[in-house]
């Protein structure tokens, strides 16, 4: 079984999203719109791998301040995390969402909380599915898109991507992206080898 069928089984579907289907030409395409509900804006991404090779999980379903004191951070957790094994490889994408701009040090403790998530995750693959390999040779990406908003029109000024020097596959190398529009999933994992 692979993983994502494996995750599709531990995850409750309430905690993902499902990716939105659509035919251009003869050609089937995959888009997921990741929404922060409670202030109201979202991020369209499109060039999504098909449904069997991904899931989109909202991390933020539990709360782990029942158990830790917080007092480092260790309860935030990112908005989304994109799990995918195809073409471009074993990627995991964790991303935090900002309306306006975020605080630095609080983006990095959500993006590491994210990670945690996925650990914990790997931990009960390994217990409960009897699977050594579960989640294992994944590679990570950071990413944090700020700046997000439904009234008003981005132009190409608006628009801002940094084009990080090192890979951004730990969470004070994150890839930032301001005012977004047209995001395609190959943007997120930018710099990955395969």
């Amino acid at each position: 079984m692979s993983d994502i069928a494996i995750l599709k089984q531990m995850i409750k579907e309430e905690s993902t999203v499902s990716l939105e289907e659509c035919q251009n030409g003869r050609r089937l395409n995959y888009s997921v719109t990741l929404t922060e509900a409670k202030a109201n804006y979202f991020v369209k991404i499109d060039g999504m791998p098909k449904h069997e090779d991904v899931i989109v999980i909202n991390p933020e379903f539990f709360n782990p301040s029942t158990v830790f004191k917080a007092s480092k951070g260790e309860c935030k957790r990112a908005d989304f995390v994109i799990i995918a094994d195809d073409h471009l490889g074993k990627i995991i994408v964790c991303i935090e969402m900002k309306k306006t701009k975020g605080e630095n040090k609080k983006i990095i403790q959500q993006l590491k909380g994210a990670k945690c998530f996925i650990a914990y995750c790997q931990e009960i693959g390994h217990s409960f599915w009897q699977d050594e390999n579960f989640l294992k040779n994944y590679e990570y990406r950071f990413v944090s898109i700020k700046n997000i908003s439904v009234a008003k029109t981005i132009t190409r000024r608006d628009r801002q991507t940094s084009k990080p020097t090192e890979i951004n596959d730990r969470p004070d190398r994150m890839l930032r992206i301001s005012s977004p529009s047209g995001l395609q999933f190959n943007q997120l994992v930018e710099g990955h080898k395969g």
